[in-house]
């Protein structure tokens, strides 16, 4: 009953006639404050969620749903009893081997160092490495390769003119004669039958995929020594299970990365910004908050000889105060709520029409500004907005109300 008493008034005292036209003005420029930072803090943090996704995407392109690796050493052994197992797993569509390694790429007269990826005919239906291919074709049979675009533009070839790249490898046992140094190579000439482009450095300016047999023939493994494992899930896939599954599979000790695991620098730095974007915001928030200090204060002033009036027919020191409590926290929550629905209708309206857009939109990847809106984001923001007004209603309601209360004499 006292709540709902004090809300009542609450109301009738913010939303009625104050001796002071300036007291509404105050109020109404706290309430804007906070609607305008809350608004803000959704559309900065979905700006971030815009650019993890859109960044999380290009990095799909290359790479599998999970990757699996050696704990120890470069490479480990795999039979093709274990990769049928592997693809038998549930929620698994399908299964590639990978087998990579350093090496050195020539191009007539120009040298470049690469990261030399051979892959089996699973790898492109494993990724979605064919959508990214802007010159030639998908084509890695036995005498052909892809290269990354900026790996290409370093060399001066490209695929829509038949161009020999010859590989460079060091041959893995033996001693160096250094009389003859190039017999301790081993060299491989093949056509570039495409280029790819993933809009990432280091993918388009490392990566050279072959055939997993040239891979295995220029770095001297046997059939059975991989550097990887890569594997597709279904949309709806259980990985915990597929992860539990594939452990007891293989017999080497393995680590088992998803695309997030696998650049988990990348996105902890993503993650990490955001968390700064926020702390700054919220920091602003603070500073916007203190107007409603000021605007709580000045009511209560103007409504002293309401406190007094209050106080004469039986009201409790609790009762006044919730009742200025009330009206901060109806100025805090206004403002959040306008702001959640005006943040998220901006954020909507980016993500289906594009508003703020590049200018040579055909020089970039995407024509607009990614955003994409979380709920999660949503209710932080607005528990947040909410505490730091139920802060800043504090002091004077507690402080001044006391005051005019303690004088008050019946």
């Amino acid at each position: 009953m006292n709540s709902r008493l004090s809300l009542l008034i609450a109301r009738r005292y913010l939303f009625g006639k104050k001796s002071q036209n300036i007291i509404n003005v105050i109020s109404m420029i706290s309430a804007i404050g906070i609607m305008v930072g809350t608004a803000a803090m959704i559309i900065v943090l979905s700006v971030f969620n815009g650019l993890h996704s859109f960044v999380g995407s290009l990095f799909g392109t290359f790479d599998c749903d999970l990757r699996v690796e050696a704990i120890e050493g470069k490479t480990f052994e795999v039979d093709s009893t274990q990769i049928v197992k592997l693809r038998s797993i549930d929620g698994v569509v399908s299964v590639t081997t990978i087998l990579a390694d350093n090496a050195l790429l020539r191009f007539g007269k120009r040298q470049m160092p690469a990261i030399v990826m051979g892959v089996d005919s699973a790898f492109n239906s494993t990724s979605a490495i064919d959508s990214a291919i802007v010159d030639g074709e998908y084509s890695i049979g036995y005498s052909r390769c892809i290269l990354g675009s900026i790996l290409a533009e370093q060399l001066g070839t490209r695929a829509s003119v038949v161009s020999q790249l010859t590989i460079y490898a060091p041959k893995r046992t033996g001693q160096v004669d250094m009389a003859m140094p190039e017999r301790s190579f081993i060299n491989r000439v093949l056509t570039i039958g495409g280029l790819f482009c993933i809009n990432q450095v280091e993918y388009d300016s490392q990566y050279c995929i072959i055939d997993i047999d040239i891979a295995r023939d220029i770095f001297c493994f046997d059939g059975n020594e991989i550097s990887a494992i890569g594997i597709k899930l279904a949309p709806n896939a259980d990985v915990d299970n597929i992860r539990s599954a594939i452990s007891t599979i293989l017999s080497a000790e393995v680590r088992i990365e998803d695309k997030f695991e696998q650049h988990a620098e990348f996105f902890k730095m993503m993650s990490v910004e955001k968390l700064m974007a926020y702390l700054i915001l919220t920091f602003i928030m603070i500073i916007a908050a203190l107007s409603i200090v000021g605007s709580l204060s000045m009511l209560i002033h103007d409504k002293r000889d309401s406190i007094y009036t209050l106080k004469s027919i039986g009201a409790r020191r609790s009762l006044v105060t919730n009742i200025f409590h009330c009206e901060g926290l109806l100025i805090a929550i206004g403002g959040a709520i306008v702001g959640v629905v005006l943040g998220s209708a901006i954020v909507w309206a980016q993500q289906t029409f594009g508003l703020l857009s590049f200018s040579n939109a055909e020089a970039y990847v995407i024509s607009a500004y990614p955003v994409e809106l979380q709920a999660i984001d949503v209710l932080i923001s607005f528990a947040t907005v909410v505490t730091i007004g139920i802060v800043a209603s504090w002091f004077p309601v507690r402080r001044v109300v006391g005051r005019y209360y303690t004088e008050a004499k019946i």
